[in-house]
């Protein structure tokens, strides 16, 4: 009678936890369709009454541009091209030049920011000259490139290094001394050697810093690699836009401007699945909006 009455507590309780689920699960659809809605809501307002300001001559269109008409520039560029070419190899020749940047400014950023985490002299002495160079605003740096290495892609993929290397560099210096020391004792303690503290300790701990660098560095790697088309270039989202900027057609600059904007939301995605993959042993936020 006993072991009846237990199973049938434990019937009970899972079908507790189970409804309890069900509940829970619901409740995340109902809070992720109310943040979609409001989300559309929100863009149709801004968009709205950006139209509607257009249209009554509250908002100049000469100089402030007009969502029907960016929308017609759109189309007209997907359909017909730019004035340098088809939109989608402007688009695929800032995309090159973004992701090579990012890519190299990434890992060196990765590299010397762990390597000077773990030393403390090489990183006293380097100390001074890298704020120096930190401070130097570094799109000013483009025009020295675009001398320098001409106005190919070289130029575009120096400017976007630059502007991911240090983001990311003082976010993994950061996270490598942030690592618990009990932690490195503990290992060391069980014999683990300098590489293997590295590897599966130090970096591992510090990944959430680094990881956390890459979603603001993307957009800086797009920003020098558009910088760089505006100084020169004969292809190239930026170049398009500084014709449109040129010729004072705003609908075709705004247009560029949500061109790129989908581009990094596209990459934002990608790097948040990395992220969600890295770093899958992290516990869930009960409060987490889908982003």
């Amino acid at each position: 009678m006993n072991v009846q009455s237990k199973e049938i507590d434990e019937l009970i309780g899972t079908s507790e936890n189970t409804e309890e689920q069900r509940s829970s699960i619901a409740s995340a659809k109902r809070r992720r369709v109310q943040i979609n809605v409001l989300r559309v809501l929100l863009l149709i307002v801004i968009f709205g009454g950006w139209e509607l300001g257009a249209r009554t001559g509250i908002i100049d269109p000469f100089f402030w541009g007009q969502p029907s008409s960016i929308w017609t520039q759109l189309i007209t560029w997907v359909t017909q091209g730019t004035a340098q070419g088809s939109l989608w190899e402007q688009i695929a020749v800032t995309l090159e030049e973004t992701v090579i940047g990012f890519l190299i400014g990434a890992v060196l950023g990765v590299v010397f920011g762990v390597v000077l985490g773990r030393n403390q002299f090489l990183a006293d002495v380097l100390s001074p000259f890298i704020k120096a160079v930190n401070a130097i605003p570094r799109v000013i740096l483009g025009p020295v490139f675009a001398i320098g290495l001409g106005l190919g892609i070289q130029s575009k993929i120096a400017l976007s290094v630059v502007m991911v290397f240090f983001i990311v560099f003082f976010n993994a210096f950061q996270g490598v001394r942030e690592v618990d020391r009990n932690l490195m004792a503990n290992a060391r303690i069980l014999g683990a050697s300098q590489r293997q503290l590295s590897t599966s300790v130090i970096i591992p701990s510090a990944l959430s810093w680094i990881i956390a660098s890459l979603h603001t560095s993307f957009s800086f790697a797009l920003v020098g690699a558009l910088v760089g088309e505006f100084l020169g270039a004969t292809k190239g989202l930026g170049l398009v836009v500084q014709t449109a900027m040129s010729n004072f057609n705003n609908n075709g600059v705004f247009a560029g401007m949500f061109i790129m904007a989908a581009v990094a939301l596209v990459a934002e995605t990608l790097i948040t699945m990395l992220e969600n993959r890295l770093l899958h042993w992290r516990p869930n936020v009960a409060n987490d909006a889908t982003m």
